[in-house]
């Protein structure tokens, strides 16, 4: 039978009389520092429901589907999935979207279900195709940051006018049979627009 080296006896003996290292949660609440990475938190307001977060996610925590029938974008957050890696809060366009929290240890839940959070944006569709273009909240919001170059876009205001307006319907003329030259000032896709264009030039 080998004795055990002397180094393994002091770290043993060491070991025995100090501390743990951890903290005491749960028993007492955790303070962690104040560039800890936690759950990232959604700030509805500042939210505009573009896809910039879910392209960036590493392990695809953050998924969006549309559904041009209802007219709302989903945005499914998976934190069972998230790695707190915040990318998510560095890409965001309006930089408030998305904060990160020093929530970690207390998220933690029995049903993956609980872990999972969802969100609704209502989508800008095309009025002749009913291609998606994006939320109305995301092209309002590059209409703002752009200022007065905005009114340069007839897509964006179309979506600021039917803001404006009680009745948002009445801010565009249906499409009756095909694309024509008053189309242009509807809320169209790009590649309708580019069909209205191109007639306009023959």
């Amino acid at each position: 039978m080998k004795y055990p080296k002397l180094r393994e006896i002091r770290e043993a003996v060491v070991s025995l009389f100090t501390p743990a290292y951890t903290t005491p949660f749960p028993a007492r609440e955790h303070v962690p520092d104040v560039n800890f990475r936690g759950k990232p938190e959604v700030n509805e307001d500042k939210c505009v429901g573009c896809v910039t977060c879910s392209n960036v996610c590493p392990p695809h925590a953050i998924t969006i589907s549309d559904d041009a029938a209802t007219g709302l974008r989903t945005i499914v957050r998976d934190y069972g999935k998230c790695i707190f890696c915040g990318q998510c809060e560095a890409f965001c366009i309006t930089g408030e979207g998305v904060k990160l929290s020093n929530k970690l240890y207390d998220i933690a839940v029995f049903d993956r279900n609980n872990s999972v959070e969802t969100q609704t944006r209502e989508l800008a569709l095309c009025s002749y195709c009913n291609a998606v273009i994006s939320t109305k909240e995301h092209i309002k919001f590059l209409f703002d940051k752009l200022g007065p170059k905005g009114y340069s876009s007839t897509l964006a205001l179309n979506i600021v006018n039917q803001t404006l307006v009680s009745d948002p319907d009445s801010v565009e003329v249906p499409v009756q049979d095909d694309l024509k030259r008053k189309d242009m000032f509807n809320t169209i896709c790009p590649n309708c627009q580019r069909s209205v264009q191109v007639k306009m030039l023959q």
